[in-house]
């Protein structure tokens, strides 16, 4: 008769290791949430070789040769010579969209960061120490938002441009437009932003966390950029990659009405508002080639914010 410890069957003996798998740090889970969004990795992909194109393409086309005109190349149609064509001067149109590259990545990145100080700096202030304070910024900030922002674009673009001199960045003449833009698109952008700040300042400010850092003495700028500010940044890492995405737009839509950046800098919106007049002609690649790009910007863009959106949101269950 056997006894019941040999009736049992073994049980297999884990190692501690098995029993409890480690937590995943909010980094990790991070980006397992964010590697699992498949058009984010696209838009990451993508983004990388746009910035690769418009960067590294300058080690291989020069400047002077983008700028290079030979009428007797005029509108030739991509060859192996222009593999994107040549414009209505002769150049190189490939050439163009590298170094118009580099200024529409320019101002979109510039542009956002203006956006989202002036937004955190705007939402922060009012969100925490509320009363006057808040009603006269959020009184502000709802006076700026219901002027129509393109509207703001075209009559500031108008009265501005011309009036900054040429810059010199990097071995590069910029237009001084290039500054006049960025500044306009960035303080034109923030109200959204700032909405999104106050709202989380608001909703922390009353943390235990926060109180106990107020009992202990802390000064005010301390608490808000140390203590609330760090737990806001899902939110407002979103809006500043969307922010990037809606500066390229904004900056080719005053372009292509001609009151963007000026010669003889280059960027994807101001190659198009020059081939508008050469749509008839069947010139195609003129326009199309410039308009790719700024689609795949703007697409990839939007695909990261997504990405970034749902991984850092705290209430999201996928792993």
């Amino acid at each position: 008769m056997t006894s019941a410890s040999e009736a049992m069957p073994a049980i297999p003996q884990l190692r501690a290791d098995e029993l409890e798998a480690p937590p995943l740090t909010l980094r990790q889970l991070t980006w397992r949430r964010f590697r699992r969004h498949k058009m984010a990795l696209f838009g990451v992909v993508m983004l990388v070789l746009l910035f690769v194109y418009s960067f590294g393409g300058a080690f291989l086309v020069s400047e002077s040769y983008a700028n290079h005109t030979d009428t007797s190349l005029r509108l030739q149609a991509p060859s192996a010579a222009h593999p994107f064509g040549t414009d209505p001067v002769g150049r190189d149109i490939l050439a163009r969209t590298v170094y118009g590259g580099q200024i529409s990545l320019l101002i979109g990145l510039t542009a956002m960061l203006v956006e989202v100080i002036s937004g955190i700096l705007i939402g922060a202030a009012a969100g925490y120490f509320g009363g006057w304070v808040d009603a006269v910024l959020m009184r502000f900030t709802e006076a700026i938002f219901v002027i129509p922002q393109l509207f703001l674009l075209i009559v500031m673009s108008k009265y501005f441009g011309g009036k900054i001199p040429n810059l010199t960045l990097l071995g590069r003449t910029l237009s001084g437009s290039v500054i006049v833009v960025i500044l306009i698109i960035g303080v034109t952008s923030w109200m959204y932003l700032a909405r999104i700040v106050r709202a989380e300042f608001i909703s922390l400010k009353e943390r235990e966390f926060v109180l106990a850092a107020k009992a202990t003495g802390t000064p005010a700028r301390q608490v808000i950029f140390s203590h609330i500010l760090p737990n806001c940044m899902a939110p407002i890492i979103v809006s500043a990659t969307l922010a990037v995405a809606a500066a390229i737009l904004a900056e080719s839509y005053i372009s292509f009405l001609g009151l963007g950046v000026q010669a003889p800098t280059a960027t994807w919106g101001n190659m198009l508002d020059s081939a508008i007049n050469y749509i008839d002609e069947g010139a195609w690649w003129y326009w199309g080639f410039p308009s790719l790009l700024i689609l795949l910007a703007v697409l990839s863009i939007n695909f990261l914010g997504d990405g970034l959106r749902d991984a850092l949101d705290p209430h999201s269950r996928a792993v």
